[in-house]
């Protein structure tokens, strides 16, 4: 949808000012649409500056709520929004307004898979990542190069990150470089190493930048490359990508296995959180306030428009309205089943 920068005409001034840019290239950012997968530090970052940009618009889509120790690094939110719990989707669209009220933003709270990633990214133009871990990222390497949306890969943890562009049909994908997911417990997470501001940064802007060549047509400028990034030791390698392997499983065989999974339900262990996420085999819709109703003599509730917390034992227990559940106090998957069956049904 295109929209109009003549609300304010010197929004956007010094950037057409910007040669490779100029009026051409803005008028082709008020009219893209991108996707935003994860709204974490890095997808923050990618919709804060994208939205400053004026891209049109801007689909968000992450599964989890704003605690107090993403602030340090996840520049969208407040403490109001911690305190609140608000889902971090919905806390990304509202600040967004409040930055560029001229572009579009949708906000889903859901957790990204096989049954709706290709609905996501169907219509739009480009897909930024924002997640942080490998499952998702292979997943939406499928969709994207089924689809052929170019999508921009990145990643950061301690004070190292690291970006590849991904152009179905011209680049290698993620799994001609990756071709397997990193064994569970081979790569430090923000929880284990920690994370610094800087790095998410440095990985957005590269990743952003890329986004906007690709958006106003600067094709040529796109840098073609594995970034790694140490940003504490200032140390920037780039390794130069070829061309895509024939025999990848999914850009050459067009074997998408991520898609075509056959999981009748969802279990994520939570990055280093002792946090397990849970999504019932069937979609459905919870009366949230029901459901807190049902739950007020059992602990501590509480409700706001998007999700119920209750506090039971020594377990907190998050309850979106897709029915999906966060259950923090165990990274045990059968214990955060067995809690779901017996507070939320089976």
């Amino acid at each position: 949808m295109l929209i109009s920068s003549k609300v304010n005409e010197n929004r956007y001034s010094r950037q057409e000012l910007f040669a490779e840019i100029g009026k051409d290239g803005q008028e082709k950012l008020l009219d893209s649409k991108v996707l935003i997968v994860g709204c974490g530090a890095l997808g923050a970052s990618h919709a804060e500056i994208l939205s400053r940009a004026g891209v049109g618009f801007l689909r968000l889509v992450d599964r989890d709520f704003v605690e107090f120790s993403n602030l340090q690094r996840q520049t969208l939110y407040s403490e109001k929004d911690a305190r609140e719990r608000l889902p971090k989707a919905i806390a990304a669209k509202t600040r967004i307004a409040e930055i560029n009220s001229e572009i579009e933003t949708e906000a889903i709270v859901a957790d990204v898979n096989h049954s709706n990633i290709e609905s996501y990214l169907r219509d739009i133009d480009l897909v930024l990542d924002g997640t942080d871990n490998f499952q998702i990222r292979y997943l939406i390497n499928d969709a994207a190069v089924k689809h052929k949306k170019a999508w921009i890969y990145g990643a950061a943890v301690s004070g190292y990150g690291t970006t590849m562009t991904v152009f179905p049909g011209k680049t290698p994908c993620l799994r001609c470089v990756f071709e397997e997911i990193p064994a569970a417990g081979s790569s430090p997470t923000c929880d284990t190493a920690g994370v610094i501001q800087p790095i998410i940064t440095s990985i957005s802007a590269i990743q952003t930048t890329e986004a906007l060549k690709i958006l106003t047509g600067n094709f040529e400028d796109l840098h073609g490359s594995l970034v790694q990034v140490d940003i504490w030791r200032n140390d920037w390698r780039s390794i130069k990508l070829g061309a895509p392997n024939g025999e990848c499983e999914t850009c050459g065989k067009e074997n998408y296995q991520f898609l075509n999974a056959e999981n009748a339900e969802f279990f994520t262990s939570l990055c280093g959180r002792d946090a397990v996420q849970i999504q019932p085999p069937n979609a459905s819709k919870i009366d949230l306030e029901k459901l807190e109703s049902s739950l007020k003599n059992v602990g501590r509730t509480k409700l706001n428009q998007y999700l119920v917390r209750l506090n039971v034992d020594n377990y907190e227990i998050t309850v979106f309205k897709d029915a999906r559940a966060i259950i923090k106090g165990t990274n045990d998957v059968s214990v955060a089943r067995g809690l779901y069956a017996k507070y939320i049904g089976s």
